[in-house]
């Protein structure tokens, strides 16, 4: 499939459309009349995003932006820029007692807005996405895995946005040495991590996984458990994930990042054969291992993947304007062209099929993921969105966190011991 190029030149800085001004403004209409669809924008119409991007990422979307507006010359799109996730996260949740304060739309993870859906606070886009005048019409659809990543209770509120996954790095030149294949399943990098281990006469840990509660949950799923409230965390097949991970860490061919927070760090010093983590970071290791070694890409050795990132959520605060402005700037956000140019700048995934199959995206010359994303996001799946989930699924990483970091102790009180702490969170 043959793209439009977009222009590759970036504006100097996104001060022009970051613009001070606190969410929507004066409203232009009764709430009545923001339930209807406007089918044309035929007066100056502002849409505020709240977004977390950064570097490269807000450069890329600053272009984007800028050309959608050279389009759609009566929107006006003010991108403001809320630092960091857990900067936006607050700002979300200390603006909601105020709707008029909201942004049109924000980048959120859809854990972060359970209580907002259940408000009524949130728009249900599917309306927009059927609308016969400027719903999606023809433009290809977004992958379904992640488009229903992105609803609340069935509802599509959200817009897949900044998504990714998780991969295999590995370090090619220490593989070579020691005669280790690049590993496909679970048992394969743990026979491949010992060798290493042996071999550099314990001086090269084999491997770790950057997120223990990525680690965790997708370890369940693949064994057929959902991360629900109902998940039992002392039962059998949860034992055998912790096991699996503990067990390395005793041994030392695994190990946590720990107080390196990324495993990215020791990965490019050679202290670590390779690793698991999320495609957005291939951009640090390229960059802190260019003359030192040939770094790999590879599927994650486990047949079921998390897409995981942010999307895009429209508030019902939103004049009638606003809403189909917004929802015009995401079909754009959404379109192949404009997805081809995100994930070649950032390195965040294609949300369309279309754009992963294509020669132009998995020969994007500047990073590796392309070629192995096909495969290594044939079956996704996301974190259930129910009810207090996103604390729990933040409250495992502490849990595994202890756990691993005391190998030492009755891993069996540990486990024990954390049941309460993760049903806490779950009923707080």
């Amino acid at each position: 499939m043959k793209f439009k190029k977009l222009g590759t030149a970036v504006l100097a800085t996104a001060a022009v459309f970051a613009l001070a001004a606190c969410g929507n403004g004066s409203k232009e209409s009764s709430k009545g009349d923001s339930d209807k669809i406007v089918t044309s924008i035929d007066k100056d119409t502002t849409v505020t995003f709240w977004h977390a991007m950064n570097g490269a990422q807000e450069e890329a979307l600053t272009k984007i932006t800028k050309d959608f507006m050279k389009e759609n010359p009566k929107i006006k799109i003010e991108l403001q820029n809320q630092s960091q996730y857990s900067d936006l996260q607050a700002k979300i949740n200390s603006t909601l007692p105020s709707p008029n304060d909201l942004p049109t739309i924000s980048q959120a993870y859809p854990g972060w807005l359970w209580n907002a859906a259940q408000d009524d606070m949130l728009v249900d886009l599917k309306p927009y996405m059927d609308d016969k005048t400027i719903g999606w019409g023809e433009q290809e659809e977004i992958r379904k895995p992640l488009l229903e990543g992105a609803q609340i209770e069935g509802k599509q509120y959200g817009i897949p946005f900044n998504k990714s996954t998780e991969a295999l790095v590995y370090n090619a030149d220490l593989l070579k040495k020691y005669g280790v294949a690049v590993p496909k399943t679970l048992d394969e990098l743990k026979e491949a991590s010992k060798t290493i281990y042996e071999k550099s006469n314990h001086e090269v840990i084999g491997a770790g996984f950057d997120s223990l509660n990525n680690y965790y949950v997708i370890g369940m799923e693949n064994k057929g458990e959902d991360f629900t409230k109902d998940l039992k965390f002392d039962s059998k097949k949860s034992k055998e994930v912790i096991d699996y991970y503990l067990d390395g860490v005793k041994d030392g061919y695994f190990r946590i990042a720990g107080s390196d927070k990324y495993l990215s760090g020791p990965f490019a010093n050679g202290k670590v054969a390779m690793f698991i983590g999320s495609i957005a970071g291939e951009g640090y290791v390229k960059k802190d291992t260019e003359g030192k070694f040939e770094y790999g890409v590879a599927p994650r050795p486990e047949k079921t993947n998390l897409q995981q990132g942010t999307d895009v959520y429209m508030f019902n605060s939103a004049t009638a304007k606003q809403k189909s402005a917004a929802f015009m700037y995401l079909k754009y956000l959404s379109s192949p062209d404009v997805q081809l140019y995100w994930a070649e700048q950032t390195g965040y995934m294609p949300i369309l099929q279309s754009v992963l199959e294509s020669d132009e995206y998995k020969k994007s010359p500047n990073t590796k993921v392309p070629a192995i994303l096909e495969d290594a996001t044939k079956e996704l799946f996301s974190i259930p969105v129910k009810e207090n989930a996103d604390p729990a699924y933040n409250e495992v990483r502490a849990i595994m966190e202890n756990i691993l970091s005391n190998p030492d102790k009755d891993t069996n009180k540990l486990i024990k011991d954390s049941v309460p702490q993760l049903q806490d969170a779950w009923n707080q």
